[in-house]
């Protein structure tokens, strides 16, 4: 008899009601563990649900469109495989069946690089349930059109209202998407209005400021330089990775998005350096058998950041439309390197925790991250992200702003260098950090001053308890 099993809906955080965007199978395909199931949208960000154990889709019991919650049953699977693990029970309470009465109310989702911005839908469009338009002849395969660059389109509340899904369809047709009238629900922009959109530029009644059109004030950009690289020689061909694909649409948002300038200073970590030590030889048999984590530079930024944005709570905030929201809490992410690319797992409640807990709490997300294993929760609720190179090196860099964040703080490897103490050149261990600010937000002056403050807790962490 077949073993047939309901693949349901994970913990999602604390998020209710989200809509299924794309359904990534149809029943009789052949599914591993962990695999994608369905793509869900929430105001916050895109994520997959994965199969709980691998086998055949037997049937599909949501569609498009339809909103689930934690325990919502997606699938059923025939189950492949005695030794599959059963899944736990779902959460009491939690709902069941998905709920089709609001299939219009899909909310936009501010998606980054980072943790708090989980995914974004994949660039391929060969996914998308809608048909694919016929492609204006601008847009085939010419490049990205032009992206506008004034103040009101660069504005939070001026943006066009649409998902990232939409947005990257619109991007690969060349559509401005200033140009399209939304249909939905608070004039949100849908696929089928791109479509319409599209329709009636082929027909003559409209147009589309795509590569090399467009005018005004708008920042026309030269279409992507298509080469036949054969030409040349022996090439290669190797697919983005999904995360790769993710970060990289979210990076090119921010980057054009956010006015970036960065900040470069030094902080001298010698005494810091020496205490990190001692606390590792301190604690290495419990570091040894898994009962602590191994302190690194980061966990002590992390602290010392804290009270940085403490002390300068400007930098813990987020610009909405005319409005700056000042965040009380204080919850930093951290850029993790992984086999896939790139993940920024964030640290909760950093200003309660001592840099021993820190220290373990981040290994262990580190672990999860490498793993491929990071719960949406565990990316999200960022408010300030550190991206380190220290372990790899470099002298400086410009990290890019993980939006909705206002800054980022990238630190390069550290060295012993001579520094004057006012008679003499002494050998002093010094950090490099470089810090990127969304200048709407922070000036200069206001940057110089954080990154001043941060380098005398960092040279002096008693500094931190002030």
């Amino acid at each position: 008899m077949a073993d047939l099993k309901e693949s349901r809906v994970p913990d999602i955080g604390d998020y209710h009601d989200i809509p299924v965007i794309e359904l990534l199978v149809k029943v009789g395909d052949t599914v591993a563990k962990d695999e994608g199931l369905v793509t869900l949208e929430s105001d916050k960000a895109t994520m997959e649900v994965p199969a709980e154990f691998a086998g055949v889709i037997k049937e599909l019991r949501v569609k498009l469109g339809d909103n689930v919650s934690q325990g919502a049953v997606v699938a059923v699977i025939e189950a492949q495989g005695a030794g599959e693990p059963q899944r736990a029970e779902p959460v009491a309470g939690a709902p069941l069946v998905a709920n089709s009465e609001k299939a219009g109310a899909v909310e936009p989702v501010e998606v980054s690089a980072t943790p708090d911005k989980l995914t974004q839908e994949s660039i391929d469009t060969n996914t998308f349930a809608a048909p694919r338009p016929p492609q204006p002849p601008h847009a085939s395969g010419a490049g990205l059109p032009p992206v506008r660059f004034d103040a009101d389109a660069v504005m939070p509340d001026k943006v066009p209202y649409a998902s990232p899904v939409v947005r990257l369809y619109a991007r690969e047709l060349g559509v401005d998407l200033l140009q399209v009238k939304g249909s939905g629900d608070k004039g949100r922009i849908v696929r089928e209005d791109i479509q319409s959109f599209v329709k009636s530029a082929l027909a003559g009644g409209g147009a589309t400021q795509a590569a090399g059109g467009g005018g005004g004030n708008g920042l026309n950009l030269l279409p992507w330089p298509k080469v036949d690289f054969t030409k040349f020689g022996e090439i290669e061909t190797k697919p983005l990775s999904r995360i790769q694909k993710i970060s990289g649409a979210n990076l090119a948002r921010n980057w054009a998005m956010i006015p970036h300038v960065t900040q470069f200073d030094r902080a001298d970590i010698s005494s810091l350096e020496e205490l990190r030590v001692a606390l590792n030889n301190e604690n290495a048999k419990a570091i040894a058998a898994g009962k602590a984590g191994k302190v690194t530079m980061l966990a002590f930024l992390i602290k010392a950041c804290v009270a940085a944005l403490k002390k300068y709570p400007t930098f813990n905030a987020s610009l909405d439309g005319d409005n700056l929201v000042l965040k009380k809490y204080f919850h930093i992410g951290f850029a993790a390197d992984t086999p896939n690319g790139l993940v920024v797992p964030v640290l909760r409640d950093a200003d309660q925790k001592g840099v021993m807990q820190i220290a373990q709490e981040m290994g262990e997300l580190a672990a999860l991250a490498r793993d491929g294993k990071l719960k949406p929760d565990q990316m999200q609720g960022g408010c300030f992200t550190i991206s380190s190179l220290g372990g790899i090196g470099g002298t400086a860099f410009t990290p890019i702003i993980n939006a909705p964040e206002v800054a980022i703080l990238g630190v390069s490897k550290s060295e012993m260098q001579p520094v004057w103490d006012g008679k003499a050149f002494q050998p002093q261990m010094m950090l490099p950090l470089s810090l990127s600010y969304d200048h709407r937000v922070i000036d200069g002056a206001l940057a110089a001053r954080f990154t001043t403050y941060l380098a005398q807790v960092l040279a002096d962490m008693r500094r931190a308890m002030l």
